[in-house]
């Protein structure tokens, strides 16, 4: 069923109505109505707890958005993608990244059963992380590894080095782990200041081994081992590799026994899982790595089997459908109270943006509205003195992920019960803002003079009515993590079903990639920038008369 049915049908009219219904109830009306409201609109799961009674909504528009969500199919979408059909209909894939974290198998089915190579190549992920963890891997000279360097770009970048960062508490004590993605040499280049190339590794990840940015860091890599260790250097012993063309990692030089696969099946942006993950498992070791798939594989038993009503992807969803679709939200503020979840906003760029940043159907037709919100975001408590200033004055509806961990990972002396103090009066400030009147009491209460109070009154006015969820975390345990994770690619995922879009394809990216490497051989040769826009003509030239 395409987007375009679902604004015609019933329960979209229903939610339009609703919607107008709504319209200048403030969130504290909503509160005084409903002394109940906080407990009708959470759920929890697994750990993890979520609160979105300061979105602008009721338990009658959840009531509706349940109603839509039945219309749209949702639960046969669930089925079709865990049945391993090809849900990715403009590559013909089936998507199945749930497999990589499934404890046993067969999956989808018996005549499609993905589990045995999944699972084997988690066995040879393992033994290879605990032979580096160990210092039984050698470099030049046989001296062990200490370094492990992952370049990827993308999926094969963001995941691992967000979990990476999220679970540094439990990091391996003296191995370096770093990523590099950048094809500005200011990434790549201060790093390899700080490495012995004696004792460093590098894991080049690219699904093709084509990926521009991917293979130009795996040349310097290369050409800065040998320029340190000489010509004769045995390359298979500083490189990995994660491909679906192991044949193009063994002629780069990588041994054939430390390529590992990664499937057509397999979204980067969903691949963490996999042997994408590589780096993150030598990182943390195999069994925290397994704690963080379980933690997935139960919310995907979640998602997969419990009811709308109680299904917590589904349920985030549906809140941010109603944001986007029906109150006109255009953008997702993420806000982790956690220096540990640094890099989650831009995990969640890419997860949401690449997935749902379409603006055709499935089927090709034109979206009447666009589909996906701008994500954005930044660790709260730092963005507290920075962007907030917007969200609470700036006229702008900016609905809210508020994510904290009930528990630190690096405990300091009542630092915890500051950093949760701060993220819980940040959602209520932003829900119930505070009047003119209460203003100018507080004021009077101060003993300010009539002629201050009255010009600055206006500027001390903060409206409220600005929604936010806020999801807690008992602790940032591999597990949690997971589970986090999953509940965003499942919400992304059904989001997608909804407004009618494919979340598994990214064509706009592959545009991009196209024409970079038509402009490539043209910023030294002006023959080669003939046929190009005057714009990027003139750029180049700009460029190339500075360059030599």
């Amino acid at each position: 069923m395409l987007f375009m049915t679902f604004t015609r049908s019933k329960p979209w009219d229903a939610l339009v109505k609703h919607r107008q219904d709504l319209e200048g109830t403030h969130l504290r009306e909503l509160f005084a109505r409903d002394p109940d409201r906080v407990a009708r609109l959470s759920l929890s799961f697994d750990g993890l707890y979520y609160d979105f009674s300061k979105q602008r909504l009721t338990p009658e528009t959840l009531g509706l958005l349940h109603a839509l969500a039945n219309e749209a199919g949702i639960a046969d979408g669930i089925r079709r993608m865990f049945a391993g059909e090809r849900i990715n209909n403009t590559e013909d894939r089936a998507v199945l990244h749930v497999a990589l974290r499934r404890s046993a198998g067969p999956f989808p089915g018996g005549d499609q059963n993905v589990m045995d190579e999944v699972l084997a190549t988690r066995r040879r992920m393992a033994a290879f992380a605990e032979r580096l963890r160990s210092g039984q891997c050698c470099g030049a000279k046989g001296m062990p590894i200490r370094d492990i360097v992952n370049i990827g770009i993308g999926g094969s970048d963001l995941g691992p080095k967000m979990m990476d960062y999220a679970l540094r508490s439990i990091g391996h004590p003296t191995l370096g782990i770093h990523y590099v993605s950048n094809l500005d040499g200011a990434q790549m280049a201060p790093l390899l200041q700080t490495l012995d190339p004696r004792t460093t590794l590098f894991i080049v990840v690219s699904k093709t081994f084509t990926t521009q940015e991917t293979l130009f860091n795996a040349r310097t890599a290369r050409n800065w081992l040998r320029a340190n260790l000489g010509d004769d250097v045995v390359l298979q012993n500083h490189f990995a590799a994660v491909s679906s063309k192991p044949e193009r990692a063994v002629e780069f030089g990588v041994n054939p026994d430390l390529v590992f696969p990664i499937w057509d099946w397999v979204g980067g942006r969903y691949s963490l899982w996999s042997a994408v993950g590589l780096a993150l498992m030598i990182a943390i070791g195999p069994n925290a790595f397994d704690e963080m798939l379980k933690g997935a594989e139960r919310m995907d038993e979640h998602f997969a089997s419990a009811p709308v009503e109680r299904n917590l992807p589904v349920t985030m969803a549906l809140v941010g459908l109603w944001n986007t679709s029906f109150l006109g939200a255009e953008s997702l503020a993420v806000l982790p109270y956690n220096e540990s979840l640094k890099y989650f906003p831009s995990f969640l760029q890419q997860l949401e943006m690449e997935s749902n940043g379409k603006s055709v159907t499935r089927d090709g037709e034109t979206l009447p509205a666009p589909a996906c919100p701008i994500v954005w975001g930044e660790l709260g408590n730092n963005g507290q003195h920075a962007f907030f200033q917007l969200l609470h004055q700036g006229g702008r509806l900016v609905p809210c992920d508020f994510i904290a961990a009930v528990c630190s990972d690096f405990p300091l002396p009542e630092h915890q019960e500051a950093l949760l103090s701060n993220c819980f009066a940040q959602s209520a400030a932003l829900a119930f803002g505070k009047t003119a009147e209460e203003v100018r009491k507080d004021m009077e209460k101060a003993l300010q003079r009539p002629e201050e109070i009255e010009m600055l009154l206006p500027h001390r006015v903060f409206k409220g009515n600005q929604p936010s969820s806020t999801l807690l975390l008992n602790s940032l345990s591999p597990a949690s993590l997971g589970a986090l994770v999953a509940l965003y690619e499942h919400k992304v995922f059904v989001q997608g079903l909804i407004w009618g879009v494919n979340s598994f394809d990214q064509w706009g990216v592959e545009l991009g990639k196209a024409m970079a490497s038509l402009i490539l051989p043209a910023v030294h040769d002006p023959e080669r920038a003939v046929g190009l826009d005057a714009s990027t003509q003139k750029l180049l030239a700009y460029c190339r008369s500075r360059l030599g």
